[in-house]
């Protein structure tokens, strides 16, 4: 979501679109979940055959496919509707696609948590543990079908900053690259990608990394990438050249995320780096991305994004020293770290 100025400069139309934004997350959960644009793949279709194929009702389908229209997401012609371009980065495994972001913010058990973001400023507790009576990643571990959502939503939010990373970044010279909490490997496929005489190592929970298998043997990656699994919090893999944390420190507290922190140290030797990739909020306040995910993570987790300085004592409180920031085209910054 573009930024908009407090001061006066947000006009009243532009409220008014983000007061219904709940209405037009659901508009388009509802697209996906149905896999509506998946039927447009091959051409228009009117909403009768289309409603016929995913077991609507025929009207209340018309009027979802208007409201879409209005959207830009598909075209009405001649009576039938057809895919645009942006509609079709909610198929999945197109270039680009947001399908699992789509169905993860729409999803009722996300969407609960969301709806209780007034009791979780109140009181400061996650959301998500208010509603369900348990914290995000147990409540995924015990059921499959919401982790395989939000692992698609994973791998849909890295692959949109992946090649900003890798362009932003040296990663030549490495050979041995860990990524830590990796998900299904969307950064480190990237990596790979890029240098070609590095190897990788996917670690992450093992119903995570089981996951992974189609997309890196997909990439042409299955061969030159090592699937570990375990807990970030007691110990990672050792004898990385690089160690990656992309968008792992900000779903903990900072007990939490120095626990990570700790883990990663005790596996790197003197030479290794760790990279810390996450939204690093500017010291001064100004308006920034991140501070949607901030409210995202109140919501989800109990984490926080945190500013350059926050991020420093963290590492230091790990016994590692912040040696370099490094932007990139994306939201991400790059928090390069090694041993004192």
């Amino acid at each position: 979501m573009a930024r908009r100025d407090g001061d006066g400069g947000t006009p009243p139309a532009a409220l008014g679109e983000m007061i219904r934004g709940a209405l037009l997350t659901q508009l388009l959960y509802v697209a996906a979940r149905l896999d509506l644009p998946e039927r447009l793949r091959a051409g228009p279709r009117p909403a009768a055959a289309l409603a016929a194929a995913v077991g609507a009702d025929p009207g209340a389908l018309a009027r979802l496919l208007r409201a879409l229209a209005f959207l830009g997401v598909v075209r009405e012609e001649a009576g039938a509707f057809a895919l645009t371009p942006a509609g079709a980065r909610l198929q999945a495994g197109a270039p680009g696609s947001l399908r699992g972001s789509a169905l993860f913010y729409g999803a009722p058990w996300s969407w609960q948590a969301f709806g209780a973001l007034l009791e979780a400023v109140r009181t400061g507790i996650p959301a998500f543990r208010t509603v369900h009576g348990t914290g995000l990643f147990e409540y995924l571990a015990r059921h499959p079908e919401a982790a395989e959502t939000f692992n698609e939503h994973m791998l849909a939010v890295t692959g949109q900053d992946a090649e900003a990373i890798v362009a932003a970044y040296d990663f030549g010279g490495l050979g041995r690259i860990v990524d830590v909490g990796g998900g299904h490997g969307a950064l480190l496929a990237a990596i790979l990608r890029r240098v070609s005489a590095a190897r990788g190592v996917l670690f992450d929970r093992a119903s995570v990394v089981e996951g992974a298998r189609e997309f890196l043997g997909a990439a042409g990656l299955a061969d030159r990438c090592e699937l570990r699994g375990g807990s970030f919090f007691e110990a990672v893999p050792p004898d990385g050249d690089c160690y990656l944390l992309k968008d792992i420190l900000h779903d903990w507290d900072d007990e939490r995320a120095l626990a990570v922190l700790r883990a990663c140290r005790r596996a790197m030797a003197p030479a290794a780096r760790l990279l810390v990739i996450e939204r690093v909020l500017p010291a001064d306040g100004t308006p920034a991305p991140g501070a949607l995910v901030d409210v995202v993570m109140l919501v989800l987790t109990g984490g926080q994004e945190r500013t350059e300085r926050e991020y420093r004592a963290l590492l230091a409180a790990a016994g590692l020293r912040l040696t370099r920031a490094v932007p990139t085209a994306s939201p991400m910054t790059v928090l390069e770290a090694g041993h004192p």
